[in-house]
């Protein structure tokens, strides 16, 4: 779920039945009927995890026209212009950006300077690099990259994705392997470059986010009820566990919200 900038309309993902919806906010702050409703169809190679849409999030570009949709049944980021006044949703041209059959996207991330998106893919445990042409809404992928040591061997799923206020670093979870993978970001190119591979120190780190400032990382584990804390290198991107972390029973989205 996501509010548009004007706060006109909030937009919704529905996973299990793979659909959008867009409903406008009332001057009272209350949600009213749906303005725009979207069915999903197809499935993609994955037969236990694909056999149908699932749209999984949206996330509206920085100019607050478009709308980008990881739908995980299908691999592919359907994209949709936004209108906030009407509270409506029309197919784009191109109408989506596809990933690796069987990758399962999940989650994206626009670069701060609004060149680049990042989707992590949830079932291949990869994330995929897209030029982002801000004027037609399309993405054009770049790279793609796994989330995992070459050496591991059990299960994992990814999970979140998020890029560093500077830009300058991306980072995505891994539920399995139980960790934080790093990724320098080539301003000029939008490529990523490996870094490292940091423990959550916990289980299924479903979500983590970065603080505004730059200077901190809090991973979420769902699987073993805590939030850990870690330093960001400005200079490198790595993170440090700071020996901070707070037992919170199956925490699974963190949110930093502004001072007022």
């Amino acid at each position: 779920m996501v509010v548009d900038a004007t706060g006109k309309c909030v937009l919704t993902a529905n996973y299990g039945g793979g659909s959008i919806a867009a409903l406008p906010i009332k001057d009272d702050g209350s949600v009213g009927q749906a303005t725009a409703f979207i069915q999903h169809t197809g499935s993609s190679v994955n037969k236990k995890r694909q056999e149908a849409p699932h749209a999984h999030c949206v996330t509206l570009d920085a100019a607050n026209q478009f709308a980008f949709v990881c739908d995980l049944g299908l691999d592919k980021v359907m994209i949709y212009k936004l209108d906030p006044d009407k509270g409506s949703l029309v197919a784009n041209t191109p109408a989506f950006a596809v990933v690796k059959p069987g990758a399962g996207p999940r989650h994206l991330a626009f670069h701060p300077f609004g060149r680049f998106a990042y989707v992590i893919n949830e079932l291949d445990s990869t994330v995929t690099a897209f030029e982002h042409d801000a004027v037609r809404g399309a993405l054009k992928e770049l790279q793609t990259l796994t989330t995992l040591p070459d050496n591991f061997q059990g299960q994992n799923t990814t999970a979140e994705v998020e890029l560093h206020p500077t830009g300058r670093f991306l980072y995505g979870s891994n539920r399995g392997h139980d960790s934080i993978v790093v990724y320098a970001v080539n301003k000029r190119t939008g490529k990523l470059t490996w870094v490292e591979h940091q423990s959550t120190q916990g289980k299924t780190p479903r979500n983590f986010a970065t603080d505004p400032t730059g200077q901190c990382l809090l991973a979420a584990n769902q699987g073993t009820d805590n939030l850990v804390v870690f330093r960001i290198d400005a200079q490198t991107g790595r993170l440090t566990p700071t020996g901070q972390s707070l037992e919170i029973g199956a925490p699974v989205c963190v949110k930093f919200v502004p001072a007022k």
